[in-house]
């Protein structure tokens, strides 16, 4: 097993290395990035939101992040703007993947997903390696 990967899973593992509280309240929506081809939290990936205008389709952003050292990106979104919609994260991949030497066959990911009812929490988490992708809606 390589330095990196012990260093990435120490750190993801240890509750002296984890965040575990947020500035400000929790966002009602969140997301997870693990780097599933090594085992590791998908660290310092830029993560945008955006949102739908139903009336003209098109797409508004609303925040921009990274992911943390544990892959979480927090504070995406406040409970008073978290409104019933079409909302979508796009995951910068290909930089990600770039940033540890690697080339990746999808250069970003886009994950579109329906609120219907905003006083839920929603997480979102992104299962990655450099050939493949999957999603779901977690709790």
């Amino acid at each position: 097993m390589s330095v990196y990967r012990m260093q990435q899973l120490k750190a993801h593992i240890l509750p002296g290395n984890k965040t575990t509280a947020m500035a400000g309240p929790a966002s009602p929506l969140t997301t997870h990035v693990l780097n599933i081809a090594m085992g590791v939290p998908g660290s310092n990936m830029a993560i945008n939101l955006y949102r739908q205008d139903p009336s003209t389709n098109t797409w508004s952003l609303i925040t921009t992040g990274t992911t943390n050292a544990d892959g979480r990106c927090p504070g995406l979104i406040t409970k008073e703007t978290f409104t019933s919609g079409v909302y979508r994260l796009r995951f910068e991949t290909a930089q990600y993947w770039e940033s540890m030497g690697e080339t990746c066959f999808y250069p970003y990911v886009e994950i579109a997903f329906t609120i219907n009812d905003p006083g839920q929490k929603y997480h979102v988490p992104l299962l990655l390696s450099r050939f493949s992708y999957s999603t779901y809606r977690g709790s």
